[in-house]
């Protein structure tokens, strides 16, 4: 009998270790390789483990999996950290829709939106790099640290300017606030999302960079192919004509000119 129970024991301890090594060599590829959704999936799993685990006295495993569960909170938040931003952006907007506030900032005027919209489609045109942010809610003063202050009038021709090869600040950014080219030359944070393409180029990672952080929108348009992309809420819609780029700037602008 004691011989028996020894034996057991001991392919308790054998099972526990490979179990052990299997859990953290599936871990390793599955954060090297999986999608955050996979991630999340794998959890009802785990807490089926740990409970069978524990029911058949697998001491080691049990404890792998106590201390998983443990820091589950800190796991998520790292994992979600891009979906919890746009979460907390959507609640402020729909705070801020709620209680009935005035926004803070002029609305643009169907001029401006024409202006942009114009500047878009020639520097597409003329295969000029851009990135055009326009604020809402949220401010990006803090975004404009580095940077050449202008405060002008919003027109397609001093914006096609600005974006010249040959000028001194083509390769940052214009922040438009107010209503008025506020910044030029500002550089954006790039986004660290994993999820992101990697035939993006610089311009696009750094709004959407900025768009995970705030509530503004930018228009980009590419260097090497010409076309015009819209962000926001750090997702990015690539390839629009002029009419597309109006109508996306009209509804997320000025919603009570959306038709």
């Amino acid at each position: 009998m004691p011989e028996l129970l020894l034996k057991t024991d001991s392919l308790l301890t054998v099972l526990d270790i490979l179990l052990v090594s299997f859990v953290i060599y599936r871990l390793f590829r599955l954060l090297r390789e999986s999608t955050a959704i996979r991630v999340l999936l794998v959890l009802p799993v785990v807490i089926i483990s740990y409970l069978l685990a524990r029911l058949a006295g697998l001491v080691t495993f049990t404890w792998l999996l106590d201390n998983f569960l443990s820091a589950l909170i800190l796991i998520l938040v790292v994992i979600f950290q891009y979906d919890i931003r746009r979460a907390m952006l959507s609640f402020r907007r729909g705070r801020v829709a709620k209680t009935g506030e005035d926004d803070p900032h002029e609305k643009e005027s169907a001029e401006l939106l024409d202006q942009l919209v114009a500047a878009a489609n020639s520097l597409s045109d003329r295969r000029s790099g851009a990135l055009i942010v326009i604020e809402r809610e949220m401010s990006l003063d803090h975004f404009m640290a580095v940077g050449t202050e202008i405060d002008a009038k919003v027109t397609s021709e001093l914006i096609s300017s600005i974006f010249l090869p040959y000028s001194p600040i083509h390769d940052g950014a214009v922040i438009i606030q107010h209503g008025k080219l506020t910044q030029a030359g500002c550089f954006l944070p790039l986004t660290q999302n994993p999820e992101v393409a990697k035939e993006l180029g610089t311009r696009h990672r750094a709004a959407i960079g900025l768009t995970e952080l705030v509530d503004a929108l930018v228009i980009v348009v590419s260097e090497e192919t010409g076309s015009i992309s819209f962000v926001s809420g750090g997702r990015i819609t690539s390839n629009l004509e002029p009419a597309a780029l109006r109508k996306l700037l009209r509804r997320m602008v000025e919603p009570r000119w959306a038709q």
